[in-house]
């Protein structure tokens, strides 16, 4: 969508355009409500201080919606497609990196309680698996900060997706 579009449609189609990103609704309503945006620039910074912080809750109802590390979803919608991009240096084909991340996905989750999240657009497989190994030393507080940073890198990076000049 171009950003003169963005700033001119319905708060509904923006709202759905930016869901996908993070289905934060208040992170969606406040940049909806922002608009129009100068420059693409302007919106990202928007979108970034928006980000900052996200409380606990909404890091909760954000990781709802993302598969773990290695899955990949099938489901025919945005957010799903976009998810499926970003692990594309993923290869489920790679047994021994796939059983490596799925043991890694359950331990994480048994030590937080939550799914394992790292921004994967950029990364390599070897690299997804190290930062999951070295993410299962950290304390709860750690992961905390560490999984709000990779939620609004994960959402401006498919903002800027999204939007185009």
């Amino acid at each position: 969508m171009q950003l003169a579009v963005f700033n001119e449609a319905p708060r509904t189609e923006v709202a759905a355009a930016l869901r996908p990103c993070i289905d934060v609704q208040r992170w969606v309503d406040q940049i909806a409500d922002a608009r129009p945006f100068t420059t693409t620039g302007d919106l990202l910074a928007f979108a970034r201080d928006a980000a900052a912080p996200f409380t606990a809750d909404e890091v909760a109802a954000a990781l709802a919606h993302h598969p773990r590390i290695g899955d990949r979803p099938t489901a025919a919608t945005t957010e799903a497609s976009m998810s499926r991009s970003e692990q594309s240096g993923v290869d489920p084909a790679d047994q021994d990196v796939a059983a490596a991340l799925a043991n890694g996905n359950r331990a994480y989750e048994a030590k937080f309680g939550r799914v394992f999240l790292i921004r994967a657009a950029g990364r390599t497989a070897p690299e997804i698996l190290a930062a999951l190994n070295e993410r299962l030393g950290h304390t709860a507080e750690e992961e905390e900060a560490i999984v709000a940073q990779q939620l609004r890198e994960i959402a401006l990076l498919r903002l800027e997706g999204v939007i185009s000049q």
